[in-house]
């Protein structure tokens, strides 16, 4: 069991890891290619300013960010439809973007992974960052999104 553990670990490192890329292309404007090279050759299961980084799975966390990256003029508007009226992507806070940019890529292309895995990994990546208002929204968009982008996943759950 511990290997699966393990493995949940590294992934988990990943997501985070993918998220704070995301974020940091966003702020920073920094390019693809040079985010990745930076993450993976100082930040992945490395000790960084006296915070030791878990291992990630380097190829899940490239996976997220170039798969998003591919993917964000497809996706964005789909999250911009799950945000409640009145509140554009644009207007969510830069690292909850990244979040829900993540969590959306894994939804909508990892189907080796269960939706409700997905959601609540990234529930768990956005309270290391904000406050449990937030993450709330969090949960609740990535379950609009779950719901929308895997609605077999959820009608076979229900017997349906």
């Amino acid at each position: 069991m511990k290997s699966a553990n393990q493995k949940a670990n590294r992934r988990g490192a990943a997501r985070l890891a993918a998220v704070q890329a995301l974020y940091q292309m966003e702020i920073a404007g920094t390019g693809l290619n040079d985010i990745l090279a930076e993450f993976e050759s100082h930040w992945l299961g490395r000790e960084v300013e006296g915070e030791q980084y878990l291992p990630a799975e380097a190829a899940f966390f490239r996976d997220i960010v170039t798969g998003f990256v591919r993917e964000q003029r497809r996706l964005d508007p789909v999250i911009d439809k799950a945000l409640a009226v009145g509140w554009p992507l644009k207007r969510v806070e830069t690292i909850l973007r990244a979040v829900l940019r993540a969590g959306s890529y894994e939804l909508d292309k990892r189907q080796d992974i269960p939706a409700r895995v997905i959601v609540s990994e990234y529930v768990g990546v956005a309270h290391a960052f904000v406050d449990a208002q937030e993450t709330g929204m969090v949960n609740a968009v990535l379950d609009q999104l779950a719901r929308q982008l895997r609605a077999a996943e959820f009608d076979s759950a229900l017997g349906n």
